[in-house]
């Protein structure tokens, strides 16, 4: 594959890094144990990483992780199984592996195309899973500034060329 084959996919790529580098800081700042709609904090944590761990790439094509039980993605679980931010953060980098290893393997053609059974195009599923990801980092980020009175620095475009600091949490 030569770069222009990969131009759009390399641009998702970049997206997707600073995706989870912002996803990283709400996961060092947040508190776990916090209550919001019903559920502690944590709840949301795995339900945003496991709906982009399932839904980026194919659902249809999908293994829960080995610690998954039934409905504890949902919000609206309420069995006693509880994740700790160790458990969340060893997650989240098998799903950030994941996903750039995919999208490693892709090119722009492959972007138009439906993942095996399944009625979206890849394009769709990136894009819808980012619209999502970034609606739970808001909510799980909210609760930070509630509780601590500073805000989780959230990185936008320029965040890769200014390079992604993973000690720099808060805005000033």
């Amino acid at each position: 594959m030569n770069d222009v084959e990969r131009q759009l996919v390399e641009t998702i790529k970049a997206s997707t890094e600073i995706m989870f580098h912002n996803f990283y800081v709400t996961l060092i700042t947040c508190n776990m144990d916090y209550i919001l709609c019903d559920m502690p904090i944590w709840k949301h944590c795995y339900h945003t990483l496991h709906s982009c761990d399932k839904w980026f790439i194919n659902p249809m094509k999908y293994e829960e992780p080995d610690f998954h039980e039934e409905g504890l993605d949902s919000l609206d679980y309420m069995g006693n199984k509880a994740l700790s931010k160790e458990e969340l953060l060893v997650y989240f980098e098998r799903v950030k592996s994941k996903i750039f290893a995919y999208l490693d393997g892709l090119n722009d053609v492959n972007l138009y195309e439906n993942p095996e059974g399944y009625k979206h195009n890849r394009l769709e599923c990136m894009i819808g899973q980012m619209r999502h990801f970034y609606c739970h980092l808001g909510n799980i980020n909210a609760t930070t500034i509630i509780e601590e009175n500073k805000w989780p620095r959230v990185v936008g475009m320029s965040g890769l060329e200014q390079g992604l600091d993973k000690n720099n949490l808060y805005e000033e």
